[in-house]
């Protein structure tokens, strides 16, 4: 029986994927990615620097994750604040940080999509939150990766309905895209295919679940990296990073559950953050 949860998994996964001193940028409404960044600054990258779309500034002290004060980890402790355009027209070009997205869908390719689900864009059958800068940084990032919380054949699409972010380039001088996918099930490179057009290749299953298993939930052909093997556990001191540290009132969850469960868990974070406030 496991004693982590698949979301826990892909915290630590996308912590495993961080290297020390790297720059990492972290986005609007990604508890998932901004826990990953701080259980990999409490263990192996102790120099990592945060850039953050919240205030648009930049950060090296971890503070746990809020919900109600989300700003304390990222305004508060910013060593410099700018506005959006500066940030997006001068900083994030030169510092080409890494940074995790969570795709509505994604293609063979590692193309993806935040605009819309449908091919009419006037009358979709679901508005997304949109593309921001998505299609600026893609092009020239070489440091893309993408987070999917719930694998699905709805998300990993032959064919997507929009484009908001550029796939894997097995060109570099075209630009980066993605090159790293973790889902709920698996994590996955863009090495498979042919050398002028790479695509999805399963690295490493999560406990539990089978290449069988993610090719069924999958909507195109997957490849199979050489030696794929199980994806190894969270470790008993990264588990207690987590629960006692980082995100003790799970808020990365809150991107796992969907309806009734979401809402509750909601409720219950706002009810313990209120209660935390009264108790300072």
């Amino acid at each position: 029986m496991m004693n982590f949860t698949y979301d826990d998994l892909m915290v630590v996964c996308i912590s495993r994927h961080i290297q020390d001193g790297e720059i990492v940028a972290q986005g609007l409404a990604t508890p998932l990615v901004a826990a990953g960044y701080l259980l990999a600054r409490h263990t192996h990258a102790p120099n990592l620097y945060f850039t953050s779309a919240i205030g648009q500034g930049i950060c090296r002290l971890p503070a746990p994750l809020g919900l109600t004060r989300v700003e304390s980890l990222w305004l508060d402790q910013s060593l410099i604040t700018v506005g959006f355009v500066r940030a997006a027209a001068d900083m994030l070009p030169r510092l080409r940080p890494k940074e995790f997205f969570r795709p509505a869908q994604v293609d063979p390719f590692g193309n993806f999509n935040n605009i819309a689900i449908g091919q009419d864009y006037q009358k979709p059958r679901l508005r997304l939150p949109g593309s921001g800068g998505i299609p600026d940084v893609t092009t020239f990032f070489h440091k893309i990766c993408l987070y999917v919380p719930r694998h699905s054949r709805l998300t990993f699409t032959p064919k997507l309905d929009f484009i908001s972010g550029m796939g894997h380039q097995a060109d570099r001088r075209r630009g980066a895209g993605a090159n790293f996918l973790v889902s709920d099930m698996g994590v996955f490179d863009f090495q498979g295919g042919a050398p002028d057009q790479p695509c999805l290749r399963l690295v490493s299953y999560h406990p539990g679940v089978t290449p069988e298993r993610i090719q069924a939930k999958t909507g195109f052909e997957l490849e199979l990296a050489d030696g794929v093997h199980e994806t190894p556990p969270p470790s008993s001191e990264e588990l207690r990073l987590l629960y006692e540290v980082i995100d003790p009132l799970g808020i990365r969850r809150l991107e796992s559950l969907s309806g009734s469960e979401r809402r509750k868990l909601l409720h219950e974070i706002i009810a313990n953050e209120a209660q935390e406030e009264v108790a300072r």
